[in-house]
């Protein structure tokens, strides 16, 4: 399939340089940033014990002894929670401490060294912010994202021509979270009995991506948004917090709640996509970045989904005549052209995907 066109989200153009402005040691906040319509999330200082998102051990998931009991759990986590943290991964921790040591190199990087990466008009991919209209509001944070798979998907003027040992480190990365990725999707597959080729058909050498964020201190962290609330449009995501520094928070029965990590663990979540092929099995859950007073905060996250030439829907192995298609069916390269051309909000774009009530498909 040929490379995408930078014109296919619409009239976009983007900004950069929240790190600059946060370095002017600022006492108020632009008002371009400012969300007066963010909920609160519960704290743990008003006395209550903040709920954990479940662990999973893939060693025991795998080699373990209660092979079907560890299934059994993951399948509940991922449907009551639709998030979890995973263990015994298999990244090694001198990946993770180099990924560490360039990411912030990056970072680093003079605000015109960085500009070479900067997202085109008409595009999503690159360093920044995509402006879609003039009276958006702002993420408080940087955040440079792109498709690294398919390869010749790949943007020239990103990956390709970052720094070397980034992009070496970067490269070595990918490689290790896209096994876990894979070994993970066929768990969750067979947790639910689905047919494992089904699987593999859907998502080997699928559609991959990532998304390196800084969210530099903030003097009023709770007028501003690390990251618009939303759910993702993928089958999974997993997320390595890079410096240790917390800020994800999920929205879990009307109440968002920060997320606390295990050092030695990945926070894995389910997509919009995979609520779609599980027919409603798995929930994807909506979640958001808050940002920090006095420190800094960098993730990095990537996305798995299907081919760009898969067609999303209920798996044809999970509908029987009790069990109805709850979602209509798509194109995965129309699924992501649909997806990047609006802001994020919430869980939308799955709902517009939901079959409604009387709606024949």
């Amino acid at each position: 399939m040929g490379s995408m066109q930078t014109n296919v989200f619409g009239n976009t153009r983007s900004i950069l340089g929240v790190m600059d402005m946060a370095k002017k040691k600022l006492k108020t906040i632009p008002e371009k940033y400012i969300r007066p319509e963010k909920e609160p999330a519960i704290r743990s200082d008003r006395g209550n014990s903040l709920p954990t998102i479940p662990t999973v051990d893939l060693r025991c998931l795998i080699d373990g002894k209660d092979k079907d009991t560890e299934l059994d759990k993951l399948y509940s986590t991922c449907k009551e929670w639709g998030f979890f943290q995973v263990v015994n991964h298999g990244v090694s921790l001198q990946l993770l401490e180099k990924l560490k040591i360039e990411i912030e190199k990056f970072f680093q990087l003079p605000t015109e060294e960085k500009r070479k990466y900067e997202i085109r008009p008409g595009d999503v991919q690159g360093y920044g912010s995509v402006i879609r209209c003039e009276d958006q509001k702002l993420d408080w944070g940087d955040r440079c994202y792109m498709v690294i798979n398919p390869v010749h998907r790949r943007k020239p003027h990103l990956l390709p021509v970052f720094p070397p040992s980034l992009r070496d480190t970067l490269e070595s990365y990918l490689l290790e979270v896209r096994k876990l990725a894979m070994t993970l999707l066929g768990l969750l597959g067979k947790a639910i009995n689905m047919d494992l080729k089904e699987v593999g058909d859907i998502f080997d050498d699928g559609m991959q991506s990532i998304r390196m964020t800084y969210y530099p201190p903030c003097p009023q962290p709770e007028q501003v948004v690390g990251l618009t609330p939303h759910s993702d449009a993928t089958g999974i995501t997993i997320l390595h917090q890079v410096n240790g520094v917390e800020g994800l928070e999920i929205k879990k029965d009307g109440i968002w709640i920060p997320v606390t990590f295990r050092p030695d663990a990945f926070v894995v979540n389910v997509g919009d996509i995979m609520e779609i092929l599980s027919n409603g099995a798995y929930t994807s859950i909506e979640h958001r970045a808050a940002v920090n007073k006095e420190k800094e905060r960098i993730s990095i996250a990537m996305f798995f989904n299907p081919k760009f030439e898969a067609e999303i829907g209920p798996v044809k192995s999970l509908l029987t005549p009790e069990t109805p298609p709850l979602f209509k069916r798509m194109l995965m390269e129309d699924y992501f052209k649909d997806f990047f051309s609006r802001n994020l909000n919430g869980k939308s774009h799955l709902e517009k995907m939901r079959i409604q009530s009387g709606e024949h498909v």
